[in-house]
């Protein structure tokens, strides 16, 4: 048999409070943002994207920001700030240098063919290599810089992975 709650004191007063509320209409209502969609790579249908990026002059340190000559720091900002809606997101974990480097350019290949303009790559820390700084992050943050599609990034704020991936501007597919 299951057991009565006690009612409390306020409730009475709480309904009283309430008597006269509608609710809001469906209209008015704010719709979750949809979840990113995950990044769709090796594409059969299209050939294999050409591996220019190199790895030398990579340095020790990674990037925390990069900003193409010609965009405003303005845009910069308003990344770092978060005002732009990821609309996918990479995570290059568990992957070796080679690996991640097809794949990320295959991922912006394609993010650009879908005209997504914002999206986040996760690189991880790297904090369990000697040093300190994951080699992968110092990579995909140098890669990023060599390719002509990027007009930006920066480090992604704590919540969206902070010094483990990086926000990306993107040039318009159009």
């Amino acid at each position: 048999m299951a057991k009565k709650l006690p009612i409390h004191p306020d409730a009475e007063l709480f309904r009283q409070a309430l008597e006269g509320v509608v609710p809001l209409a469906l209209s008015n209502r704010i719709s979750p943002a949809p979840q990113p969609r995950r990044a769709r790579v090796n594409n059969p249908g299209l050939p294999p994207v050409a591996d220019t990026l190199s790895d030398h002059g990579a340095g020790d340190e990674p990037l925390t920001e990069f900003l193409r000559p010609g965009i405003s720091r303005m845009v910069l900002r308003k990344l770092r700030r978060g005002q732009f809606p990821i609309q996918d997101s990479l995570d290059l974990h568990s992957l070796n240098s080679n690996e991640a480097r097809k794949l990320l350019l295959e991922f912006l290949r394609n993010a650009t063919q879908h005209d997504l303009r914002h999206v986040c790559v996760i690189h991880g820390k790297g904090w369990h290599t000697e040093g300190g700084e994951g080699i992968l992050k110092i990579r995909t943050r140098h890669w990023l810089t060599q390719c002509a599609e990027v007009l930006a990034f920066c480090e992604a704020p704590p919540n969206a992975g902070g010094g483990g991936a990086v926000l990306v501007l993107l040039k318009s597919g159009k």
